[in-house]
């Protein structure tokens, strides 16, 4: 493709318009700077890859219309300074070639882009065990749990754990406390996974949020507030290092045999 000189309009950039599909892998034509995508819904992956024989001051600019979760890019030759890990609808990215060094540098977007939410899918808490989210991307940097009258069978608590590679069971250092309106307290720990207490035990409905943010090296820490019933609150936090870079999230119980009976359970992340 060439450039386009208008008498009316000036400098016309050539575009590529792609329907693509997950999975996709896109390299930039000689002459593209502009790349639509126009899927039909969100895609898992994709690979973008910068041209082969770009020149200085050349301007690349990415734009999708549906959420790209897991995006890699390569430089092609080249190294891409702050490459994107997602798209995020209807924001593009650009960045400009410096031939001098082979890189190619981010006019506005790249990595600092990945912070869009990202919903998993809403899960009926209502048999089983536990509920398991996989295939997080590596770039997450915060999970946040939400509990909507999540109730178990019996007296055991909600119980929070990640991964990488494979749910870890182990390491934790984590409690959760409570206290109802007739000032009545209690509190659990756990080093099996983040505990949230619910006073109410069996019957118990659980609604709130649990907080995992990570601090870099796969140290993760996380923190709770909920509501248990009408009259009772709980609180808490916890702390682990996983030893890789987290890629799933299961909740379950403490003591791993109530099941869910009530409710509902998803995560964001971003």
């Amino acid at each position: 493709m060439s450039a386009v000189i208008s008498g009316t309009n000036g400098l016309l950039q050539a575009y590529d318009y792609q329907v693509l599909t997950t999975g996709f892998s896109y390299t930039f034509a000689a002459g593209t700077q502009v790349l639509v995508i126009d899927p039909a819904g969100t895609l898992a992956t994709g690979t973008i890859t910068m041209p082969a024989s770009p020149a200085d001051g050349m301007t690349i600019t990415v734009e999708s219309t549906q959420q790209v979760t897991a995006l890699t890019m390569s430089g092609n030759g080249g190294t891409v300074v702050g490459p994107a890990v997602q798209l995020i609808p209807n924001q593009p990215l650009s960045w400009v070639y410096r031939a001098s060094n082979t890189s190619w540098y981010p006019l506005w977007g790249g990595a600092g882009r990945a912070t869009a939410l990202v919903s998993g899918t809403s899960v009926a808490s209502t048999s089983g065990t536990s509920i398991d989210y996989t295939s997080i991307p590596s770039w997450v940097k915060r999970i946040t749990v939400m509990f909507s009258g999540v109730s178990l069978s019996g007296s055991s608590h909600p119980l929070v754990q990640i991964g990488a590679g494979s749910v870890t069971t182990t390491g934790y250092i984590s409690t959760s406390n409570g206290t109802n309106q007739a000032n009545g307290t209690g509190g659990i720990s756990s080093t099996a996974g983040f505990c949230v207490r619910t006073p109410g035990g069996a019957g118990g409905t659980l609604s709130g949020h649990l907080i995992m943010t990570t601090l870099g090296s796969n140290a993760w820490v996380s923190s709770h507030t909920a509501k248990d019933a009408t009259t009772e609150a709980v609180w808490g936090g916890g702390d682990i290092t996983l030893g890789g870079t987290l890629d799933r999230v299961r909740i379950t119980t403490v003591n791993g045999t109530d099941t869910f009976d009530a409710g509902t359970i998803n995560i964001l992340y971003e």
